[in-house]
């Protein structure tokens, strides 16, 4: 059983330090937070930790454990921060009544806003430095004798000391933050930059971890939800009668187009969904696949944005030696979670209580009240960790689809996801139709960048009045809310690079200043957004990714119609000194070989072997990563066989050596996955990719390449994100070294041992 422990009582029992402070910039207004639903404000010391009468640390966070190992580091953050073993940390995620709202955990940005000197980091620093007060006073000590170690501050020389229980004694400060407090300079660390177990791991590896399926509350109910057969269909009618002899049934919910069970056990849920009879009218007929990226570009786009536009664009490329121009394609991918999504929710007396792995705890809190229409002060949502997501999958979805079953039933709900409807339903990664040009001078070297690129987007994160983002959200009655690109920078010294579609080698202009970290200065980048045929959402660097695939390639291309090296092309064009310096320390340690592509001993038969490279400046500024790949191509099947990757990543002062790794490897590997086999597929009706002998991924038990990894660590300036970074190369990487090995050049992704077959023969004949 869960208990329910509000943070009241929490921290009546504690006997904690707590100190309250202020911030300007950095924290939000106790208006701002009301305004957002949260009920902990977060300019105060007590919601960011809590020193126990024992010398413990109780951490609360509004950034949740995902499998990404932040759950880990931010207990060492604090540990460092307050000179604490790691074991006297307690850390509690995402709980709407207990943790301060840092929105949604995403982006690689969790760990950097945590550490870079606020929230958890800087809480941590004025508590230090309030301790050390209290012992000044108490001890009869100048403060600058004192020193800290292990939770005990004492003398340094000797005799005198308090432990931090001690000091705390159940006592209360009101103190404003001090936006001078010291945080613990590298030189000194301890516990951060050490590798460090993940805190969990025991947990799941003897079977006593909490996951959100194996949440139980009494009295609690199962349900089941009933999807439409088709794309686009309405709900007609409901005969409840069809499942009338279902033993164990306790009602049938239908709100709009939503239809769902509640049974008392998940068998006579499941039995039930399967038997009800429902009548659907027909949804519209799907694009054709074959016709797909082509219908995407003739769609009426829903909102453009020009990214960066040096104006020169055309009149460059009139001048230009030469042009390399060509179109990428990328599909629909899905989140593919391993264990479907599951939640629990007990809706009673007008109050709500939500188990839900979501990444947006405060946000599913104000858009769960608006499906329920209760007042978000009654929600609350807890966060508990699912079987992992990297993005959106069907975490928020049947979170609400509890909701309303408990909602119509008055007892607590307990809903699993088939896999047929997580993944026919969830909010797929985006597709892409990406085409480029770019012109070269006469000694082959690129003057002029032209992108223009098509996407489909249907919904999102459910956010603030966006319940219909999702499927449950839309059937029960509610709009997807409107997309809303930013408009082109206004600020001449200002650059963003629009999810990557800017790419690095650009040099970012905009009003004839140039803010990006490439050489090349003509320069226009072009999105459409056109409405989707599915829902469709964040996964692992989103856009990013699609993006990233386009411009490695083509500037691969251009390396090899200038007669290149693949790696010193890429240095002529780079001039950011990080990225430069990540790009060379993995072409060193791959034992890159300098010459251009394709091999000179190519050969149409039989197994080619071939390496590849790409680098990124993940979004313009959160995390510098290259990645090198060799491969194996079975020229006569088509297989394409990764055997050796070497992943770098720059992103700033690591925190924990072991838990980057992990990081840099699973990306790398989920990367590998989604370049050779993921791909949603459909027919005239409805999506076909709903188990896995219909969405390929690597399968366990596949041969593992060689991974290996160059870490850089910079402990002079700000933590930058590295969960996505690595994957945005894997389909270029491994796409370059396709073209090595072969001379083939595979503009579509995934690179399926058909679509490899394919090429390879076109190329022959």
């Amino acid at each position: 059983m869960t208990a329910n422990v509000s943070r009241r009582d929490f921290l009546k029992g504690a006997g904690c330090l707590i100190v309250s402070f202020s911030a300007t910039g950095s924290v939000l207004s106790s208006r701002r937070v009301a305004a957002q639903g949260s009920g902990v404000p977060d300019d105060r010391l007590d919601s960011w930790l809590a020193v126990d009468a024992d010398g413990r640390v109780t951490v609360l966070t509004g950034k949740c454990e995902l499998g990404q190992g932040l759950a880990t580091a931010q207990m060492q953050l604090v540990a460092e921060e307050l000179v604490v073993p790691l074991d006297r940390i307690t850390l509690i995620q995402c709980d709407t009544e207990r943790t301060p709202d840092q929105g949604t955990t995403s982006g690689s940005q969790s760990h950097p806003t945590n550490f870079n000197d606020r929230n958890l980091a800087q809480a941590a620093a004025t508590a230090r430095e309030a301790l050390l007060r209290m012992a000044a006073e108490r001890l009869e000590v100048p403060l600058q004798e004192l020193q800290i170690d292990n939770g005990v501050i004492r003398s340094r020389t000797g005799g005198k000391s308090a432990r931090y229980g001690e000091l705390v004694g159940g006592k209360t400060f009101q103190l404003p933050l001090d936006s001078g407090a010291r945080r613990r300079p590298p030189s000194d660390w301890r516990v951060m930059g050490t590798p460090a177990p993940r805190a969990e791991l025991p947990d799941l590896a003897t079977s006593r971890f909490e996951f959100v399926h194996n949440v139980r509350v009494p009295g609690m109910l199962h349900g089941r939800v009933v999807r439409p057969p088709s794309v686009g269909a309405k709900l007609s009618s409901v005969n409840e009668e069809s499942v009338e002899d279902v033993p164990g049934l306790v009602k049938v919910v239908v709100k709009n187009d939503f239809v769902g069970v509640v049974a008392e056990k998940p068998w006579q849920a499941i039995q039930a969904a399967e038997k009800l009879s429902c009548e659907w009218s027909a949804g519209p007929a799907l694009v054709s696949q074959n016709d797909f990226y082509e219908h995407l570009r003739h769609q009426e786009p829903r909102s453009d944005r020009l990214v960066v536009d040096s104006k020169d664009v055309d009149a460059t490329l009139e001048r230009a030696a030469s042009i390399v121009s060509a179109t990428y394609r990328h599909p629909y991918q899905m989140h593919g979670s391993v264990g479907s999504s599951c939640a629990v929710a007990d809706v009673k007396d007008g109050k709500v209580t939500l188990w839900s792995a979501s990444q947006a705890v405060h946000h599913l809190k104000l858009t769960a009240a608006m499906l329920l229409g209760v007042s978000p002060e009654d929600v609350r949502v807890i966060f508990k960790m699912g079987s992992g997501c990297y993005g959106l999958n069907g975490a928020d979805t049947v979170s609400y689809d509890a909701a309303l079953l408990s909602q119509a039933v008055g007892r607590p709900v307990r809903v699993q996801l088939s896999r047929q409807d997580e993944m026919a339903w969830e909010n797929y990664g985006y597709a892409y139709v990406i085409d480029q040009r770019l012109g070269l001078d006469s000694e082959g070297k690129v003057i002029a960048w032209d992108y223009e690129a098509w996407f489909p987007t249907l919904g999102s994160r459910p956010r603030t009045g966006t319940p219909g983002n999702v499927v449950t959200g839309f059937l029960a009655g509610f709009e997807p809310a409107a997309v809303t690109e930013p408009s082109p920078a206004e600020d001449p010294g200002s650059f963003n690079n629009g999810s990557n579609a800017a790419p690095s080698y650009v040099a970012g202009c905009v009003s004839g200043s140039c803010g990006g970290t490439g050489t090349i200065k003509s320069e226009r980048v072009l999105t459409h957004n056109v409405r989707s045929m599915f829902f469709t959402g964040p996964l692992r660097s989103p856009s990013r990714l699609q993006n990233t695939f386009a411009h490695e390639s083509i500037l691969d291309e251009a390396a090899a119609q200038a007669g290149m090296d693949p790696v010193a092309y890429r240095l002529e064009h780079l001039s950011d000194s990080r990225l430069i310096e990540v790009l060379k320390a993995v072409a060193e340690k791959a034992n890159w070989d300098p010459r251009p592509s394709p091999r000179r001993d190519l050969t149409k038969r039989g197994v080619a072997s071939g390496r590849g490279i790409a680098c990124v400046l993940y979004e313009g500024d959160n995390g510098y990563c290259a990645l090198f790949a060799n491969v194996d191509v079975n020229q006569d099947t088509g297989e394409v066989l990764v055997k050796r990757l070497v992943a770098g990543v720059d992103c700033g002062p690591i925190s924990n050596p072991d838990g980057l790794r992990n990081q840099v490897e699973g990306g790398t590997l989920q990367g590998v996955s989604r370049a050779l086999l993921e791909e949603v597929n459909w027919d005239e009706k409805k999506v076909t990719s709903v188990d896995w002998g219909t969405y390929q991924s690597l399968p366990l038990g596949f041969d593992v390449p060689e991974v290996e990894t160059v870490l850089i660590d910079r402990r002079d300036v700000e933590a930058m994100g590295a969960g996505e970074t690595t994957i945005t190369l894997a389909a270029a990487a491994i796409g370059n070294a396709i073209f090595d090995a072969t001379g083939t050049r595979i503009r579509e992704v995934p690179f399926t041992r058909e679509r490899v077959k394919a090429a390879l023969t076109g190329a022959i004949s």
